[in-house]
């Protein structure tokens, strides 16, 4: 269901250290009934403070229309300093610390290959884009959903300037990698620097943003600053952060998660209930801050607006 974003309160948004923290306890979820859970489960009801990040404060921006979601919202104080970038650590509390290491000034976004105008974007080009388009409201989900208030921008504004050749097809995406401050593949479990993409269609629609904040800040390191993609259909591990490099080509790109555990993470990897993870069903998800279950919705309750774009595809097959 969506509304107006000029409709939407204040108090109906996720608070950001809710979203600042949310991942842990989807690590508990799925150790639920062990001694482990519970340790996981204190920590979430009893968190740590979460380490101060200096972010500029761009809240005084005009909200513009946009999809947004009218679900009840979290409290402020439900969780404090979970988050999922294991270049900075496996566990959920080690990014908001070891992040603070990167650098994000300079920083340069270069988009290429099946384009007619290759460009290499400075991240104050990318935050000029966010002056008609700033504040968008969205669920995201994994094991666990959340509203955000994400700062950012359609992707489609970048891939316009580029101007896409007609037989490009698919988006692919790199996360910065830096080896001196970062774990090594080997101790993270997975492949760097991460990769992700979309099929061209997915990237161009208006509900793809480049994300350059959250909460009228700027986006802490440790959530993917200065840039990252937020794609509110899509299970979280598509939202790739801290982007240096954005390629059009005419095949499907690989993707991290992907590659890592094929028969567990598709390419697609759209939010459904009726495909289930080979180690989880992902018909019910839950609400930070909830004991209680909610059911997943298609897409996470997007479908109106992408449903669409899988129209006569197989998503079980193509999940």
């Amino acid at each position: 269901m969506t509304k107006d974003r000029s409709d939407i309160k204040s108090s109906e948004i996720t608070p950001e250290s809710v979203y600042l923290n949310r991942r842990n306890f989807i690590r508990a979820d799925l150790l639920a009934g062990t001694a482990g859970a519970s340790g996981l489960a204190y920590r979430y009801f009893n968190p740590k403070p979460l380490p101060p990040v200096e972010v500029k404060d761009i809240s005084n921006v005009e909200m513009p229309k946009s999809f947004s979601t009218d679900e009840k919202p979290n409290t402020i104080d439900q969780i404090a300093n979970y988050n999922n970038y294991y270049e900075f650590g496996t566990s959920k509390d080690a990014p908001a610390q070891q992040a603070q290491q990167l650098v994000t000034r300079p920083w340069t976004v270069e988009v290429g290959g099946m384009v007619q105008q290759p460009r290499t974007f400075d991240i104050d080009d990318l935050l000029k884009f966010d002056q008609e388009e700033r504040i968008y409201r969205f669920r995201c989900v994994e094991a666990w959903s959340m509203v955000i208030p994400w700062v950012g921008f359609p992707l489609k504004k970048i891939l316009d300037q580029v101007q896409p050749l007609g037989d490009a097809k698919y988006v692919s995406f790199e996360t910065k990698y830096d080896p001196t401050i970062m774990l090594s593949s080997f101790r993270a479990g997975i492949d760097f620097p991460y990769v992700e993409g979309l099929r061209l269609d997915e990237a161009l629609h208006p509900l793809t943003l480049l994300a350059t904040g959250i909460y009228g800040k700027e986006l802490p390191k440790q959530d993917g600053a200065p840039v990252r993609l937020v794609v509110p259909w899509k299970y979280g591990f598509k939202n790739i952060k801290s982007i240096v490099k954005i390629t059009l080509t005419d095949k499907e790109p690989p993707t991290t998660w992907n590659i890592a555990a094929p028969d567990e993470y598709g390419f697609y990897s759209n939010v459904n209930p009726n495909v289930r993870h080979p180690r989880w069903s992902q018909a019910k998800e839950r609400r930070i801050g909830e004991l209680g279950l909610r059911d997943t919705l298609p897409f996470n309750g997007y479908g109106d607006q992408v449903g669409a774009l899988y129209d006569g595809m197989d998503l079980k097959k193509y999940f």
